[in-house]
């Protein structure tokens, strides 16, 4: 089927998410789906927040949300390479359901079970890995990239995508599914005045039997789980409300290998054989004169069945066994594979096997059972549902004693009436409340179960009580006698259609009852895992909580936080459910709130810029003239030595922009240094020898050149004043200052000229021709780009000339 379109309603702020169940006779793909947990928690506001997300199938009409294939997944142990053509039917499959856009987003799981437990651990490492290479390559559906718990090597693993899971994890998935399909996880939302810590009962126990093991799992009492001896044994069971909240539970789980029905059966022949002898052997029947006969009370009536034995001390390599049809019997026969007497540790309740458990507390625990204890109690009983012992009794006794040649002619008149393949009747006649006939089969019926339907009905029974220790209180007419304890429950499991009762129409719930389905929900462990993964996808209350992971797996690291300048979960959340399912973040990516915000602050930054560049360029030139006032000054003593202006193109800005050499920046830094150091050097100067420092002030370096430099090289800018004219000398006046010439400026050494060799000009003159320059006749220089600003405060005022 066409996926569905982004205009679908039914799609908007979908979540999608893929588990492949690779068990020993198939692998079977299902797909779920569920509401962003945000656009539910905007929706239905408060009131809601304390319910766990919905979870519901994979498609929009509840059609083709799962398909498998044939054989199991282990069969390929000795080619894996065969692994990538036995699972292109499923991909494609989950290609074609979800739509493209949502492939990124929407996890994939394929976690494998009985069968793959099985193998050797090198054929399970190629088998996953051709599986997490064929997942990764050819879908863009969201796969764990880490090597936790894969086995794989570095840079192959799938995490936690792709594994074999074990029985406890089967169990604890069953259990999850149960409790959120039953409401036993919001049960205190019931009751406003129990605490759910406290609260003892308020969620089922889980109870699964396959071919090759059993799983038990449930939750104990408060006070239980507070012993140190049961502490260690319990799974701390973690998942996230739609409000963000939290909810736990500690919960026990164990699994059986060996005591499944089928795995249960073998080990029964085998007893049996071994406890044969020639005093309870019958007659061979005709055929069979060389053969012994062991008598089987849990085969049909007149069944003859051959079963393979290896018998050590002999050749023989099968044995016959004859059904004498007593359910009592075969009670008996099989209660000692349970191996109740196992050694039990001390302080320590124990189940069967000598496995230590917490003790069940069956006034208020309530257990539910699927897979064969639908299959064995439904398909030819008809008593699936409420579990009573005496119904359940009456049935088996009655099937148990027929002639299994009239169970074959019932069956064949039965297939033919129904059509190929197609099995009907409710399996049980009831009047006046109790079962007279057994009726016709279910639809699923098949010779062999038949076979073995007494069998597997005494198996059950003694797992129930014997093992499990479910009481068989009852009176009568085959009612409970505890109606009490078992109101509540009764009343969910009726709300949902499975308080089925049979003998009574007011009915409480009994301690057991088998299911298959809820509201047209298969109940699987798959369905369990796929509550953790909607709970990973709710935001947490607190920023500090701990990340969801599966029960029985690491708890990850909480994540650092991001960085960011604004939190827009809260606005997100409030407009979500508003906007197109394409602008959603779960179909951009990212979040089209904090780009809009960000865009647009970034727009307005620029255009603000834009408004001011006129400003922004003259603090820019001022800036830089503050920070580079030596490289103005030695430009402008350029300018004013050759006669040019600041304009020519002589001064002007070189092309390459001196910010890219760095070792202008160097010359810079090493030149601010310098003259820093001769600023504060000046004062100490000035205070020892005060004569010498009126001199260094009152006559500088002229036009920019130093003295003693001859190659007429710019010289370093000086800290000291420039020489001026005075007003007075210019008018005239008698000059402040002695001639050079004058006995007291000589006497003084005031203008003494230099010794060195290197120069030959007076350290006083003003040009660098030796004209001479009468100074009274040229007028003062103004302010102005040409001349130099005074620094010190002071001018001279006498005229100086060459002679």
């Amino acid at each position: 089927m066409p996926p569905p379109t982004a205009s679908d309603a039914w799609l908007a702020s979908r979540r999608f998410g893929i588990v492949i169940d690779a068990g020993s006779s198939g692998s079977r793909l299902q797909i779920y789906s569920w509401k962003d947990p945000r656009t539910v928690r905007a929706e239905l506001g408060s009131p809601n927040h304390g319910k766990l997300p919905k979870i519901e199938k994979g498609t929009a009409d509840g059609e083709d949300w799962v398909i498998k294939v044939e054989p199991g997944l282990s069969t390929f142990g000795d080619r894996p390479s065969r692994v990538a053509a036995y699972l292109r039917p499923l991909l494609a499959h989950a290609l074609v359901t979800i739509p493209p856009s949502l492939h990124s987003q929407t996890p994939i799981f394929l976690l494998a079970t009985a069968g793959m437990r099985l193998l050797h651990p090198t054929q399970q490492r190629d088998v996953l890995r051709e599986v997490c290479d064929f997942l990764r390559f050819h879908s863009n559906f969201k796969v764990d990239d880490s090597n936790l718990n894969s086995g794989l090597g570095a840079g192959h693993g799938c995490g936690s995508s792709v594994r074999i899971i074990s029985g406890e994890e089967e169990g604890l998935f069953g259990w999850l599914a149960v409790n959120y399909l039953m409401d036993g996880f919001d049960s205190h939302l019931k009751s406003k005045s129990i605490d759910p810590s406290q609260a003892d009962g308020s969620t089922y126990g889980f109870l699964d039997m396959g071919g090759a093991s059993t799983q038990i799992a449930y939750e104990p009492s408060h006070k239980l789980q507070e012993l140190p001896e049961n502490e260690s044994s319990l799974v701390d069971v973690r998942l996230r409300l739609l409000g963000g909240d939290e909810i736990r539970h500690k919960v026990f789980v164990t699994t059986w290998l060996g005591y499944g029905t089928n795995q249960a059966r073998e080990r029964y022949v085998d007893m049996a054989i071994n406890n044969a002898s020639i005093t309870n052997a019958t007659p061979a029947t005709e055929g069979m004169a060389d053969l012994p006969v062991i008598l089987d009370p849990c085969l049909p009536a007149n069944l003859t069945r051959r079963e393979k034995y290896l018998d050590t001390k002999t050749d023989i390599t099968s044995r016959t066994l004859l059904g004498t049809g007593s359910f009592s019997e075969c009670l008996a026969a099989t209660e000692p594979l349970l191996n109740k007497h196992a050694p039990c540790p001390d302080s320590r309740s124990c189940l069967f096997n000598g496995v230590p458990a917490p003790p069940i507390d069956f006034s208020v625990s309530r257990f539910i059972g699927v897979s064969e204890y639908w299959y064995s109690s439904e398909n030819v009983f008809g008593l699936g549902g409420g579990y009573d012992f005496v119904q359940y009794e009456r049935a088996a006794s009655a099937f148990c004693a027929q002639s299994w040649d009239n169970l074959v002619a019932a069956h064949d008149k039965t297939k033919s009436e129904h059509g190929k393949g197609g099995l009907g009747g409710d399996g049980h006649t009831e009047k006046h409340g109790e079962i007279v006939d057994v009726g016709q089969w279910g639809r699923n019926v098949e010779l062999k179960r038949l076979e073995m339907q007494c069998f597997k009905a005494a198996w059950i029974v003694n797992i129930l009580h014997e093992g499990i220790g479910i009481p068989r209180i009852v009176d009568s007419r085959g009612n409970s006698t505890d109606q009490d304890t078992g109101a509540s429950v009764s009343i969910s499991a009726e709300e949902k259609g499975l308080g089925q009762s049979h003998g009574s129409k007011k009915r409480p719930s009994p301690t057991f009852q088998s299911m298959e389905s809820v509201n047209d929900t298969a109940i699987s462990w798959t369905l369990g895992k796929m509550v953790i993964e909607a709970c990973k996808d709710i935001p947490p209350a607190s920023k500090q909580a701990i990340p969801i992971a599966d029960p029985m797996q690491p708890v990850p690291q909480v994540p650092p936080p991001k960085p960011g300048l604004w939190d827009f979960d809260a606005l997100e959340d409030s407009i979500s459910h508003r906007l197109p399912q394409r602008l959603t973040r779960h179909s951009l990516g990212f979040s089209p709130i904090a780009f809009a915000f960000y865009s647009t602050a970034l727009i307005i930054l620029l255009y603000t810029i834009w408004r001011i560049r006129p400003r922004l360029r003259v603090l820019a030139r001022r800036w830089r003239r503050t920070l580079y006032p030596t490289e103005q000054m030695d430009r402008m003593e350029y300018a004013m030595e050759g006669g040019h202006t600041l304009s020519s193109p002589m001064f002007s800005r070189p092309g390459t922009p001196s910010f890219l050499n760095p070792q202008n920046h160097t010359a810079k830094i090493t030149s601010a240094l310098r003259t820093s150091l001769r600023d504060l050097a000046t004062p100490i100067q000035r205070a020892a020898s005060p004569f010498q420092n009126k001199r260094a002030s009152s006559f500088p370096p002229v036009n920019g050149y130093e003295s003693g430099n001859g190659s007429g090289s710019p010289a370093t800018p000086s800290t000291a004043r420039p020489y001026h004219l005075s007003v007075n000398t210019l008018s005239g006046g008698r000059s402040s200052v002695p001639s050079p010439n004058s006995p007291a400026a000589l006497s003084n050494g005031l203008f003494k000229e230099t010794t060195s060799s290197s120069l030959q000009t007076p350290i006083y003159s003003l040009s660098r021709n030796s004209s001479s320059v009468n100074l009274t006749t040229i007028v003062p220089r103004t302010s102005s780009a040409m001349s130099r600003q005074p620094t010190n405060g002071h001018t001279p005022t006498s005229s100086m000339s060459d002679d």
